[in-house]
């Protein structure tokens, strides 16, 4: 009998105890599970940065190499149609067919960079507004009421000091374009970390 009570005390206790058990490893399981939560969202978040930061030097890239080219339109356009603080329209023949000058348009929409183009059609060749075909090249912009785009005179020589044209801008005195985004370090509501990505050329055609 009385071992029957020491056997019976030894199980109550090991029940307690398992009991014990498996609270801390629930508490621990959740910990952990929170833990990573917050380390995975940080990487995700981190890599977005990252490539939103690789996709902002491209667009920069790519926008310069257009600029760099730009020249009159296939219907006698002058090179620079639009130069203001968030929308250029410009023609270009930069990664066009041999004689094609397209008809390009960047525009900062919300926190969006979009870019259109229209390619020249008919005979006479002339660009219809309503085939302009539309993409989004950049994400998470916060210039807010900084410009987006900015224009300099042949005075310019990549000196910082030197101010750029105001708005309105005249066109004809343009020889130098830039192109600035502000872009979101980590894509949350709450953030306001942002990095810089800043590319300019000369247009040689209006050298």
């Amino acid at each position: 009998m009385k071992n029957k009570k020491i056997l019976n005390l030894m199980f109550g206790f090991t029940l307690v105890e398992m009991m014990t058990a498996i609270f801390i490893f629930s508490l621990l399981a959740l910990g952990i599970s929170e833990l990573s939560n917050v380390i995975f969202k940080d990487i995700k978040q981190n890599m977005s940065s990252v490539g939103d930061l690789d996709n902002a030097r491209m667009v920069a890239i790519n926008f310069t190499n257009e600029v760099r080219t730009a020249s009159y339109g296939n219907d006698g356009g002058y090179p620079l149609y639009q130069a203001g603080d968030s929308q250029i329209i410009f023609y270009s023949n930069y990664g066009q067919s041999s004689g094609i000058m397209a008809k390009i348009r960047y525009f900062l929409v919300d926190n969006t960079l979009k870019k259109g183009v229209t390619i020249p059609t008919g005979n006479p060749l002339n660009y219809d507004s309503l085939l302009e075909k539309i993409t989004t090249v950049q994400n998470n912009i916060t210039n807010k009421n900084t410009p987006v785009f900015y224009y300099y005179d042949e005075n310019y020589t990549g000196n910082s000091s030197i101010p750029p044209l105001s708005q309105p801008v005249n066109i004809s005195q343009i020889k130098y374009i830039s192109i600035k985004m502000n872009i979101l370090k980590i894509n949350t509501n709450s953030s306001n970390n942002t990095f810089t990505i800043s590319f300019g050329a000369s247009i040689r055609n209006l050298k």
